[in-house]
């Protein structure tokens, strides 16, 4: 799709996937599973950013049993790309809406809270919507609200780069901060119902859009900068900001949790996450794997179009250092991520009622807060 120049690009391009059935690499104690499948079980799940896969056949058994096999209840789906457009963006939201109505045996579209509880109770897993970009606004903030109609339910005042709004991880220094249109941006985005994401931004405009919201801030998805520092991971003044203003933190599964281009790993991603845990504290934690709901195809054939994929980012000049290995640890590539990640926080020590509010508790409440 010519709407797409980002990483999200190549991912979406290729949601539609072979179910792939993933079995937990890490041997544990059969109780220590049974617990962890209880606590899902009874767990709102809701990963801060992550890919839905869509089949050919839709009701392929494989890939309905993997799908209801992640005990996911909702995802935030980003849309728009990097690079993206008012018009483009319009077009990329009826694709979706089209590919989820045809999946309607197995997802739903996420409108409200109660949509949230409803997926829960149906066994559906439920996908929302939410801006990485502010592209698609083209500088106008009553473009919020007409995203908002469209099911959009989270945004972004920049990526990366320089946006009318805000500056992102990679803009150049002295950062200009929130703008005066940044400030309406969040004024709008807390009066319509919309949670803003600072996953993107800088520190500057990070602390300023979190003392100018009147609701809570989230970090959808991102890393540590004391276990790796990165331009994508944040600060422990960041996290400590993002929990003091009630919102969350969901931490992502990217390449930047190392400092070489190895594939990441189940024990480098835990590091972040207790790293996390230790600076916010359990009600501000979450998950946002920023990554595939299923798994990521390691093919040759995949990597091929994963690497192309990084080389337009990088000729694009929207690529952040460091990109290069896929989205995945490993350890996490398959559709048991949530069961393995709360078997991981039981043996570290952590109660089952933590573990559910990192599973999705945490966002849940964020949510309940900024949607109304």
């Amino acid at each position: 799709m010519a709407y797409f120049t980002s990483r999200r690009s190549f991912l979406l391009a290729t949601s539609v996937v072979a179910a792939v059935s993933a079995t937990p690499l890490f041997a544990v104690r059969r109780d220590v599973k049974e617990q962890a499948r209880s606590v899902l079980g009874r767990s709102i799940v809701i990963n801060g950013n992550m890919l839905p896969g869509f089949s050919d056949p839709v009701d392929d058994p494989q890939f309905v049993a993997d799908v209801r096999a992640t005990g996911i209840t909702a995802v935030k789906l980003s849309m728009g790309g990097g690079a993206a457009t008012f018009s483009g963006t319009v077009e990329h939201i009826g694709s979706i809406n089209k590919a989820i109505a045809a999946h309607k045996g197995v997802y739903m579209p996420i409108l409200s809270i109660d949509d949230l509880i409803d997926a829960k109770r149906s066994g559906k897993v439920g996908i929302f919507y939410a801006f990485e970009d502010a592209g698609m606004l083209e500088g106008k903030v009553e473009r919020i609200n007409y995203f908002h109609s469209l099911g959009v339910r989270s945004m972004q005042l920049s990526y990366n780069g320089v946006s009318p709004f805000a500056s992102g991880v990679m803009s150049p220094t002295p950062s200009q901060g929130l703008t005066e249109k940044g400030i309406a941006a969040v004024v709008t985005m807390n009066g319509v119902g919309v949670t803003i994401d600072v996953s993107h931004s800088d520190d500057r405009s990070t602390l300023e859009i979190i003392e100018q919201s009147s609701k809570p801030v989230m970090i959808s998805h991102g890393g540590c900068d004391a276990i790796n520092p990165h331009p994508r991971n944040k600060s422990d003044e960041i996290l400590k900001a993002i929990a003091n203003q009630g919102g969350v933190f969901g931490q992502y599964e990217l390449s930047y949790l190392t400092p070489g281009l190895e594939q990441q790993t189940l024990a480098d991603y835990m590091r972040h996450l207790t790293h996390a845990l230790n600076i916010c504290g359990e009600d501000h934690v979450g998950i946002g794997s920023d990554a595939f709901m299923l798994a990521f195809d390691t093919s040759p054939e995949s990597m091929k179009a994963w690497d192309d994929s990084i080389k337009q980012r990088r000729d694009a000049g929207i690529a952040a250092p460091g990109e290069g290995p896929p989205p995945f640890a490993v350890g996490l590539n398959g559709p048991y991520k949530s069961l393995i990640i709360a078997e991981e926080l039981l043996k570290a020590g952590y109660s089952e009622a933590a573990v559910e509010k990192i599973l999705g508790g945490n966002f849940l409440r964020v949510f309940k807060e900024t949607w109304r």
